[in-house]
């Protein structure tokens, strides 16, 4: 196995967990068809970005599981400060050493010109998921604050559309979390 990855990634699942895993939402497609249905809604407006390949891992967007480097506390309380109601839910924590390196990559996100919506990715967005490049990440920057809290009312409020996001191709245990709320 690669060498080892040091930090920790966060997760907060959209919806009750079912099984013994977190699963990608092509394998959701297979286990759970409610919960395939209740995700893919997310994509209504455009659904081919779940079949937007993410050529470092040789799959697509629907094929991996998403972490983030940095605690939501602080995109969670710039949207309070939009207006918005956001539950305080704690987020699962993930020792990043517990995935394999050569199955994760780091995905750097851009807000697009409407400030909702990421940019098309790059060859450089794409970096492999290290301890180094972890640490690099692993900040929020004062920009995606700024986004999130000038939010208009009929504005999305797409808290990560700006954060890197940690792409893990494949299900991820439920044991491998140190913290998972109760």
């Amino acid at each position: 196995m690669p060498r080892s990855v040091e930090g920790v990634l966060f997760h907060r699942p959209a919806t009750p967990v079912r099984g013994a895993r977190i699963l990608p939402l092509s394998q959701l497609r297979d286990r759970y068809v409610d919960l395939h249905d209740l995700h893919s809604s997310n994509y209504v407006r455009s659904p081919e970005v779940l079949t937007h390949p993410i050529a470092p891992l040789n799959c697509i967007w629907a094929d991996v599981v998403f972490l983030s480097p940095v605690h939501p506390a602080a995109l969670f309380a710039a949207l309070r400060r939009s207006g918005r109601s956001v539950t305080d839910t704690e987020p699962w924590v993930l020792p990043a050493s517990r995935l394999d390196p050569s199955r994760a990559i780091i995905r750097l996100m851009r807000a697009g010109t409407d400030g909702h919506h990421a940019d098309p990715p790059d060859a450089d967005d794409y970096l492999p998921l290290t301890t180094a490049t972890l640490r690099a990440v692993n900040r929020i920057t004062v920009d995606a604050v700024q986004r999130l809290e000038s939010l208009g009312p009929e504005d999305p409020w797409l808290p990560w559309v700006d954060v890197p996001h940690v792409l893990y191709r494949g299900s991820i245990p439920l044991d491998w979390f140190t913290r998972t709320p109760d």
